[in-house]
């Protein structure tokens, strides 16, 4: 697909794109909508949580990372002896391995006055209007800071079993690219409906000063990997997939070899774990404050061609260049691509020497996909029907090299000094 680059924002966003005016992502969680209890009992829950701020020490004992380490608290809506009343059902609160997660809040630099008032204020969470294709829900902190992810019990399971790993890998890595997770809870209604909903808060790749105009998953695969969205209905939510990415990201000499090194590390601790099927978000804020499309919606190829912008110093606040770290507020340039023809198994298209400045924001997601017995099932169905490397569930060693390799075709190195 030819996407074109959307026309762009006159200048950065607070939060990813929340000027007076713009339209937000989510729906609000608001008094009588069906998720509204939830939503209170996830901030009770949480609030008591990192409330009981203990000592934080980064060399943890084993014991932290049991499974089995787990602290289980009454919410009464009369309150008790350690919950106030609230106006919720009764409902049970688990926290998961509390220790671990205090701690790689801290190693995040999460503050936890910031991290409660984000996720437990006065403003209400935003729930995604669609669950993902594992059929979770997603919801948004108000600032867009701190995503919740609901989970199911076989996810919760790898994760406690990676748990020490995650936390050795991210200890390691302080550029790792794979998700930031600050928590993992449960809440059990009480009463007939027993009803248990397991969740994660991770950080938002795409938490940000300036709007987020592309999204990209990219997986290296290419059966099914494009958006199921005609060309008019693609907006800046719209999650796009391999065989609809229309870009090589060209990033400058220090910032390759860094993208190279710690690609590199992530998809060894991935594939030690057993991981598959995780993917490389990208998130792309042009720039160019010019419009780049033309008036009928189509991209005038001979007006970029004729000033390709370029990267400088004088045309951003210069405050912004200190928030640059690998995989957050990156200045890049990208360069469009263009597939000969649909025919041809191309997942990356041939460049075009069409160059756009943007902001990059990407990172590693879905790591919590084993390779079960049900993905090798997967894989032997669709290897009988399809080219078995165009396919998304293939044995851990062979997913991390297929993604290595295109990933590293989407970013070189920028050969023009900027």
């Amino acid at each position: 697909m030819g996407l074109p680059p959307p026309s762009p924002a006159t200048g950065p966003h607070a939060g990813g794109g929340r000027s007076r005016g713009a339209r937000r992502q989510g729906e609000t969680i608001a008094k009588g909508h069906k998720n509204y209890e939830l939503m209170l009992n996830l901030q009770l829950g949480i609030r008591h949580a990192v409330g009981k701020q203990g000592p934080i020490t980064l060399d943890l004992k084993s014991s932290a990372f049991d499974p089995k380490e787990k602290v289980w608290t009454r919410f009464p809506p009369e309150g008790s002896k350690y919950t106030p009343p609230h106006s919720s059902c009764d409902f049970r609160w688990k926290d998961y391995c509390p220790q671990v997660f205090r701690t790689l809040r801290k190693l995040f630099k999460v503050d936890a006055a910031d991290y409660m008032l984000s996720l437990c204020g006065d403003q209400a969470l935003r729930e995604l209007s669609s669950p993902g294709k594992s059929g979770s829900f997603f919801y948004l902190t108000s600032n867009d800071q701190y995503m919740i992810k609901t989970m199911k019990k076989s996810e919760v399971k790898i994760f406690l079993k990676m748990l020490r790993a995650y936390y050795n890998h991210v200890r390691s890595f302080e550029n790792t690219l794979v998700t930031k997770f600050f928590g993992l809870h449960c809440v059990k209604l009480a009463g007939a409906n027993q009803k248990k909903v397991r969740f994660v808060i991770m950080g938002n790749l795409f938490c940000s000063d300036y709007s987020i105009h592309r999204r990209f998953d990219l997986k290296g695969s290419s059966l099914g990997r494009t958006t199921d969205k005609p060309q008019t209905e693609i907006d800046e939510y719209t999650t796009l997939k391999d065989l609809d990415l229309n870009f090589i990201f060209r990033l400058q000499k220090h910032w390759h070899q860094e993208f190279l090194r710690q690609v590199d590390k992530d998809c060894e601790f991935l594939e030690q774990e057993n991981i598959m099927d995780y993917s490389l978000l990208v998130g792309v804020h042009f720039r160019d404050k010019r419009n780049i499309l033309a008036s009928e919606g189509s991209f005038d190829s001979n007006s970029s061609r004729a000033s390709s912008p370029h990267l400088s110093r004088g045309d951003t606040d210069s405050n912004r260049f200190l928030k640059i770290k690998l995989g957050s507020n990156m200045p890049t340039r990208a360069e469009l691509t263009v597939r000969k023809s649909d025919c041809e198994p191309m997942i990356i298209g041939e460049p075009t020497g069409e160059f756009y400045d943007v902001i990059l924001y990407f990172g590693i997601i879905d790591i919590l996909q084993d390779y079960d017995i049900s993905k090798k099932l997967e894989h032997a169905y669709k290897s009988f029907q399809y080219d078995p490397t165009s396919i998304s569930a293939v044995d851990p060693k062979q997913y991390s090299r297929r993604f290595k390799d295109f990933v590293y075709k989407v970013f070189q190195e920028e050969k023009v000094d900027i």
